[in-house]
């Protein structure tokens, strides 16, 4: 049974900074990082989380416009 998973951005597009500084906030990365992340769309934004993990990013992802996958 699988037990670690990750959030895939399958879409993920906005031009506001405050939207990259939500992602910056919910992968942990540097905001160059964040901004490289939301601009090559589909990319992961979670690696190797409990499911439970991998449905809140997917979750907050969702709620900035994503369209996300628990893979």
């Amino acid at each position: 049974e699988q037990t670690e998973f990750d959030a895939s951005a399958q879409r993920l597009r906005f031009q506001e900074d405050s939207g990259y500084q939500r992602v910056r906030a919910i992968t942990g990365l540097g905001l160059k990082e964040a901004k490289e992340k939301v601009e090559s769309a589909p990319s992961r934004h979670s690696r190797r989380r409990c499911k439970e993990e991998a449905e809140k990013t997917k979750e907050q992802l969702e709620a900035l416009g994503a369209t996300v996958e628990i893979i």
